[in-house]
């Protein structure tokens, strides 16, 4: 609880690149959408977070009580990229992570993608590597607040790999297919654009030392409607 009777979340960070902006994001975002930045240590990587209550993960609203929450938050949180960095930038150790993939059509399918979807993206804007289902809580202050962002510049359509692969929501294909179909539809993304961000960044994350067999099971229906 801070000195003013608020509650408070203190986090210590486990340094690393994808999280090396978490801060700056939320306070990009000054408490629009997702939860707001009280203090932050960069040196020792510390955190102080407005804390949600009750808490309850957005995987309990069921597949289309959580769409219709994610799509009214992402508009709220393409906000000017400027001064984080960039798909382009990354390119390098998202080519080292699909290097490890198990699986060689994913593989392939991922180099495919990211070679041909960096060098033609649309604008720009702050999207979050990690948004799924566990990682957004209901609140006291708006009904649902985003936590834990991995940001980067990239284009809108990259928004939609984390949600789509996020099995919290439901896993099956038709739950895959769903979130999909519902951030295209009511956010006017380009849907071969989508799926393939989603098979790209989803085998770079879930495809090597950390596999996430769920997560490469959404891929395999993915793949059969590109």
């Amino acid at each position: 609880m801070t000195a003013d009777g608020q509650d408070a979340v203190l986090k210590i960070q486990d340094p690393h690149r994808e999280s090396e902006h978490e801060a700056a994001a939320l306070e990009l975002w000054g408490g629009d959408g997702a939860i707001r930045l009280l203090d932050h240590d960069a040196e020792e990587h510390a955190l102080l977070l407005e804390r949600c209550v009750p808490g309850t993960p957005l995987s309990e609203a069921g597949t289309e009580g959580a769409m219709d929450v994610l799509v009214g938050l992402l508009p709220r949180l393409w906000k000017s990229p400027e001064g984080f960095s960039t798909i382009e930038e990354e390119v390098p150790h998202l080519l080292e992570d699909i290097e490890s993939a198990r699986d060689e059509r994913l593989k392939g399918a991922a180099l495919s993608y990211l070679r041909d979807l960096v060098p033609t993206q649309g604008e720009p804007v702050l999207v979050n590597q990690d948004l799924h289902g566990e990682n957004v809580l209901a609140a006291e202050r708006e009904p649902w607040l985003v936590i834990d962002p991995k940001p980067l510049a990239a284009e809108r359509e990259f928004s939609a790999a984390s949600i789509v692969r996020s099995n919290e929501l439901g896993h099956s294909k038709r739950d895959v297919l769903y979130r999909l179909d519902r951030l295209c539809s009511d956010l006017g993304l380009d849907r071969e654009r989508a799926i393939g961000w989603t098979v790209m960044h989803t085998v770079a994350w879930s495809g090597g030392d950390y596999l996430v067999d769920p997560h490469l099971e959404a891929l395999s229906w993915l793949l059969e409607e590109a």
